[in-house]
């Protein structure tokens, strides 16, 4: 992507003046090449007028680097609007006009030089159907000198200056959130600071659960009632807060910063379709901590294919329900009150329309016997990472669910019901991604400061800066999706597009920012005893849960195409 014309270098300290006039500028390229990619694969997928589910099959990279293409344009338009709000709020200094000019000159290269769905992934535009001609929108002036000039070398190594200088820093740029949710992001950091760093590596060596007491002390602090109504005991706040609470709890250990999304995931399915005598019942117990749930969706062949469930459901002559059937991946089963479990109730039917949501009551079990009730077995999965709750089979052997306990006490909704939890959900994850990379900056800036080789600090290499550099500049991308995701999500507008986004990017940057911070530790980095080794193992399965990465970007293409 030559550029042709004076040789413009954003990376000095005295960046350009009109730098936001310049990322505002690029944007529009941007949007004009994925519109150029939408209209290539809709004409590719289409059959008899309408966008075919096995075409898009057939062609699943072009599909799926689509999703990834169109998260490439929704990061740089939030990138934009952060930038353009600090400046509007003389907020934006160097560090800010940094990971910006960084941010958008490597995501601009990717777009046109290719984007990585994974380290083994990457997609081009003549992937999804465009030519080069195609490709020429991209030419303009911006495009070019931010390409070429906005992430360099120098830029990195000053943002990586003026990282050391200003350690004491909760983040790395000012986040762009107001002055409440930054209250509740130092709460939670001084919380995780003091309560859950010194521990969390034991607890993650020795395979334990977190103990009772970081949950009552998070149960005092409202995490668990954090979004559910105020009438129902709840604190009523935004998705936004939850995201700084995820954020904050994982960046200490992502077991902790996972516990409430349980209670968000139950207290979301209860309020959108329970009955008001199962709001009354279930979320004050909820909201206060008292009472524990896990969701019960995944079995053994099914994995993301929902549909396909086969645990049953039958009614009994007393109304009480009776439930049959093997259930895995259970996270934190064993300590739980209550399980809202998908379960096919409708006779005759083998798709996801004959599904029913359950609130099946539990005794909270113990390591020994995690499981106490008549009619429920199961046992620990063993895992490399994500320990703090455990993870279980369940098998339900006519197991007792009382009558009222039917979610919305109508048959059939299960599926429907479960997928009004998902936005929620991919927020969530997304902001405990935020959570593990930042952890893992945090781990690999203090190790390269710490540890000198050939007479000097690891951090004064470049390419140990590099990779800081980035780790900072991606993560505020992942932030500034997800935040906006949130917000969607608070205004009451659909963005099970947007989440997903959120939650694809932050998966990746997590993983990427771990992977990062444990070279930059060298050997000792794969040795069990540093953190780090910890971080690269939690890190991984964000890719994995609440929809796989392939899954979410096949959701997202969808949507785009239809």
């Amino acid at each position: 992507m030559a550029h042709d014309g004076q040789d413009v270098d954003l990376s000095t300290q005295t960046l350009l003046k009109d730098l936001l006039d310049l990322t505002g500028k690029a944007v529009a390229p941007a949007e004009q090449i994925l519109d150029k990619a939408r209209d290539a694969l809709r004409d590719l997928v289409t059959v008899e007028g309408r966008v075919s589910s096995r075409a898009v099959e057939q062609h699943q990279t072009a599909s799926h680097g689509l999703a990834w293409l169109a998260t490439y344009v929704e990061s740089l338009r939030q990138m934009q609007g952060w930038a353009t709000r600090l400046k509007d709020e003389g907020k934006f200094g160097e560090v800010e006009q940094l990971i910006h000019q960084i941010a958008f000159g490597e995501y601009l290269w990717q777009i046109y030089g290719g984007i990585p769905m994974n380290q083994g992934e990457i997609l081009r535009l003549q992937d999804i159907g465009l030519s080069q001609d195609d490709m020429r929108v991209l030419m303009t002036p911006e495009v070019q000198t931010l390409t070429q000039s906005g992430n360099t070398q120098a830029a990195r190594l000053r943002l990586v200056e003026l990282m050391q200088e200003r350690v004491a820093e909760i983040t790395v740029g000012v986040t762009g959130l107001d002055e409440e949710l930054e209250m509740i992001r130092e709460q939670f950091r001084r919380y995780a600071v003091d309560k859950i760093l010194p521990e969390a590596h034991e607890w993650h060596l020795k395979d334990e659960l977190i103990p009772m007491e970081i949950i009552e002390e998070l149960s005092e602090m409202g995490v668990f009632g954090l979004t559910i109504p105020e009438e129902f005991g709840g604190l009523g706040l935004s998705k936004a807060s939850m995201c700084v609470v995820s954020e904050e709890l994982s960046r200490g250990y992502i077991g902790v910063g996972s516990l409430g999304t349980r209670s968000e995931i139950a207290a979301e399915l209860i309020i959108a379709g329970g009955t008001d005598a199962q709001k009354e019942k279930w979320l004050p117990g909820l909201a206060s901590g008292e009472i524990l749930p896990t969701a019960v969706f995944t079995e053994p062949n099914t994995g993301s294919d929902l549909g396909s469930l086969k645990t049953r459901a039958k009614q009994d002559d007393n109304g009480d329900w009776i439930l049959n059937g093997n259930k895995t991946w259970i996270t934190h089963a064993a300590r739980t009150h209550v399980m809202t479990v998908l379960a096919r109730s409708v006779p005759g039917t083998d798709d996801y329309k004959g599904l029913s949501m359950f609130l099946a009551e539990k005794t909270p079990g113990t390591d020994e016997e995690p499981f106490q009730d008549p009619g429920i077995s199961g046992g620990e999965i063993e895992v490399l990472g994500y320990r703090g709750m455990k993870e279980y089979t369940v098998n339900f052997d006519d197991f007792k669910v009382k009558g009222e306990n039917l979610l919305g006490g109508e048959e059939g909704k299960g599926f429907k019901q479960l997928m009004e939890t998902f936005e929620s959900a991919r927020i969530q994850t997304a902001a405990r991604a935020i959570g593990v990379a930042q952890n893992a900056l945090d781990l690999g800036m203090q190790y390269a400061q710490d540890r000198k080789q050939f007479g000097k600090e690891l951090i004064e290499f470049p390419r140990v800066a590099n990779k800081l550099a980035m780790m900072a500049v991606e993560i505020m991308i992942a932030r500034q999706l997800t935040y906006y995701s949130a917000f969607e999500k608070d205004e009451g507008r659909r963005c099970d597009v947007e989440a997903g986004m959120a939650k694809l990017l932050g998966a990746r940057v997590a993983w990427a920012a771990a992977d990062n911070a444990l070279q930059i530790h060298g050997g000792n980095g794969f040795a069990l005893e540093y953190p780090v080794s910890r971080v690269l193992c939690d890190a991984r399965i964000l890719n994995i849960f609440e929809g796989a990465g392939e899954i979410q970007a096949q959701v997202i293409a969808r949507r785009l195409l239809g």
